[in-house]
């Protein structure tokens, strides 16, 4: 009887998929240069690739970003999320509709976050943001010709996780790494000594990650930057990609080299196109001074740093989702175990970390663990970077120690707009739950907001002032975590849809928390224990803290 290669749990539903390398940025080159996907393109690409048509079918109907019918002259895009929906967005889509609607060359629609909550209300003109202040500016331009593309300006700030006082010195941690000065193993038990967890909302101990990933035997090794924060409230992973470059990509070469992988990528959202340029203007100074190339500065190692460009999807903010799209399959989620430090990308260990993460790791190579948990406050290790959105004053991105309460972190950011009171926070991003005005002096820090029934997740506050709807506020998260659903798991498909029109039902009628339908609490339940991925386990747990603080029925 013939050997069968054994079937590795969690990736099931890869059976019948097509090998070979990932065509999405062949669509990406097909898009940037024709506009859109024609058919005739497609057909010539999978005659080139052979690789049948309806696989890029699949793939092109699954991600947001790609087009199967001609751009129009302007396409306008209003956001219509959480941190822009309590900045007047539904008053602007609908002065949008009565000024625009009519406009035989303008395709105006509403839009999930673009990653740029510190502006909102945020509206796109052909991928390029602005503020309903400058849509006739915008909308003008496109008309006559295009609109100019966006720069990314850094900021003039310096943040306290830069152990290098300038340009000179950047990498100066991999250079002692690759003279020998240094061995790569005395970083993993730095990061393992420091307490550092992930920063992109699961809060895994890193130095336990790279540890598991080290410690495997099979080979090649990977290892991707998970840059796709797509969540509304979510910015911060944006701006440190702006300010430091050089911190994220040396953190990740130095992962590389703790973990013994030689590939890494830089996986980053399409609306980040300015970021993106400034991580390949950065990569291709590294490449330059020969920290990554087939010889690193004549030691005989190979490191390669790519960009891989996102095709759209919050869903690809899930690590093994990532690693399908990057596969060149439609983003949807595996099954666990087995994790990507074990069975990753191309089936091989796989080294993932968020943007905050690879940034905080020179500075704690360089100046130790017991420096990195003395930035913290009280009993709490290290620094935090946090966005801050909403009805805030100086909404933006601040980075303070782990364990500053939410009111300092409000005042920091002066404090609820218009002098108002506080109505409630989200401490973690729209994936968090809610907490009321009394719950303001929590530390920022994992357990303490685990404990008040939320969480760090993203590190994004929102801030919602006295009087606003919070059920409104919640469904509209729900909404969004509806239309970002891959639709894999029917509790999360067919739960998130259902709660919905429940709860926009119950608006629409004037309801209140407390004659919300029962149902709901069944539904996030389910929800919560069977969904097959976070996605689907948090959508309805904004909207069930909402009924708590509020006294509504909920079950839980």
């Amino acid at each position: 009887m013939p050997d069968v290669a054994p079937r590795v749990p969690g990736v099931e539903a890869r059976a019948g998929k097509f090998p070979g390398p990932s065509l999405i940025p062949a669509l990406h080159a097909i898009q940037e240069r024709v506009g859109w996907l024609p058919r005739e393109e497609l057909v010539t690409l999978s005659r080139d690739v052979r690789r049948p048509l309806y696989e890029i079918e699949g793939l092109i109907s699954f991600y947001p970003h790609f087009r199967t019918t001609p751009p129009p002259r302007v396409e306008l895009r209003i956001c219509h999320d959480l941190p822009c929906w309590l900045r007047g967005a539904e008053d602007r889509i609908a002065e949008a509709r009565q000024r625009y609607g009519r406009e035989p060359d303008i395709e105006l629609a509403e839009c999930s976050c673009p990653g740029r909550c510190d502006t909102a209300p945020l509206l796109t003109v052909n991928q390029i943001p602005g503020t309903p202040a400058q849509a006739d500016i915008l909308i003008a331009a496109a008309r006559d010709g295009g609109v100019p593309a966006m720069v990314s300006v850094p900021s003039d700030r310096r943040w306290p996780n830069d152990p290098y006082a300038s340009a000179e010195e950047h990498y100066g941690v991999l250079r002692e790494v690759l003279s020998g000065a240094l061995e790569a193993s005395q970083i993993t038990n730095a990061l393992a000594d420091s307490g550092l967890r992930g920063m992109g909302g699961a809060g895994f101990p890193t130095g336990r990650k790279w540890e598991l990933v080290a410690a495997q035997a099979a080979t090649p090794k990977y290892a991707i930057c998970n840059a796709d924060e797509s969540e509304p409230g979510t910015f911060k992973d944006r701006q440190i990609l702006a300010d430091q470059p050089h911190l994220v990509l040396e953190g990740m070469l130095l992962g590389m080299l703790a973990t013994g992988a030689e590939e890494g990528w830089v996986f980053i959202r399409h609306e980040y196109g300015p970021e993106e340029a400034v991580v390949r203007r950065e990569i291709d100074r590294l490449r330059s001074a020969r920290l990554i190339g087939p010889d690193v500065l004549g030691t005989g190692r190979r490191l390669s740093v790519e960009v891989f460009t996102s095709p759209g999807g919050y869903i690809l903010g899930e690590e093994s989702a990532l690693i399908e799209c990057m596969e060149g399959h439609r983003g949807e989620p595996r099954n666990k175990p087995p994790f990507p430090g074990v069975y990753g990308l191309h089936g091989q260990p796989t080294l993932m970390n968020s943007v905050e993460t690879f940034a905080h790791v020179p500075v704690i190579t360089r100046r130790g663990a017991a420096w990195w948990k003395g930035q913290g406050a009280g009993e709490h290790d290290g620094l935090k970077f946090f966005a801050v959105s909403g009805h805030v004053e100086r909404p933006g991105v601040y980075c303070v120690p782990m364990g500053t309460t939410a009111r300092e972190l409000l005042d920091l950011a002066g404090g609820v707009s218009g002098g108002r009171r506080l109505g409630a926070i989200q401490p973690g991003g729209a994936s968090s739950n809610f907490l009321g005005p009394d719950q303001l002096d929590v530390p920022l820090d994992f357990g303490s907001l685990r404990e008040a029934g939320s969480m760090l997740g993203s590190g994004a506050l929102v801030v919602m002032a006295e009087g606003t709807d919070l059920l409104a506020a919640a469904t509209n998260v729900l909404r969004f975590f509806r239309d970002e659903s891959c639709g894999k798991c029917v509790p999360c498909r067919a739960g998130s849809t259902k709660a919905h029109q429940i709860l926009a039902d119950h608006l629409a009628a004037g309801g209140r928390p407390d004659g919300v339908d029962g149902r709901i609490g069944e539904l996030e339940q389910v929800m919560r224990r069977t969904s097959i991925c976070g996605l689907g386990q948090v959508a309805l747990g904004p909207v069930a803290s909402v009924l708590r603080l509020s006294g509504g029925h909920y079950p839980g």
